[in-house]
């Protein structure tokens, strides 16, 4: 028996059930980031003018640091940037936050701010590729929301925040590190 025709049913809107739109939540993102900043206005005058921000981690979010050639390794390109990598880091980290920093050749998985201590002893065996937790004390060079696009040398949001609060999940970022360590030494002789 053949199936007949698919036919759309009419949705009846919903009474209290809000849509935002994208430059809502990217709007909402901004003000959570620069609220870590005693004087959120600092960070907006730094975006104006050098179009990165220095915020303070460990109160909001953290960030775990990862070296080029450990993502380079997971993805199997050859150069950063490129769209192939952001588009693989966007899937393999859940949609987790990512800032691509193209002088330093690192990116940065914004996460809970709780992830240095909580994940101490990870963090300690992730440090022989590299990779580290920066937290409490630390600053962060954080793009404005809109630059989402590499420009040589320069720092961009290679997986941008959709929303505030929207951060990485520890696990999966455990899982790419343990994925990427495990691609490494299997390419050294």
């Amino acid at each position: 028996m053949r199936p007949g025709p698919v036919v759309p049913s009419r949705v009846e809107p919903v009474s209290g059930v809000l849509v935002h739109s994208s430059a809502d939540r990217r709007l909402a993102a901004e003000h959570w980031l620069l609220s870590t900043l005693p004087e959120p206005k600092q960070g907006l005058r730094q975006w104006r003018t050098t179009g990165v921000a220095m915020l303070p981690l460990g109160t909001l979010f953290s960030a775990i640091r990862l070296p080029g050639r450990l993502v380079l390794a997971v993805i199997g390109a050859h150069s950063l940037p490129s769209a192939e990598i952001d588009t693989v880091l966007e899937e393999a980290l859940g949609g987790a936050p990512v800032i691509c920093d193209l002088r330093h050749h690192r990116y940065y998985v914004l996460m809970p701010a709780s992830v240095p201590t909580s994940w101490r002893e990870a963090v300690d065996d992730w440090r022989v590729v590299d990779v580290d937790a920066l937290g409490r004390g630390t600053l962060l060079g954080v793009p404005k929301l809109s630059r989402t696009e590499p420009l040589p040398l320069d720092t961009y949001w290679s997986v941008p925040m959709e929303s505030a609060a929207a951060l990485g999940a520890p696990l999966t970022v455990a899982r790419f590190i343990a994925a990427a360590r495990h691609l490494m030494g299997a390419e050294q002789p």
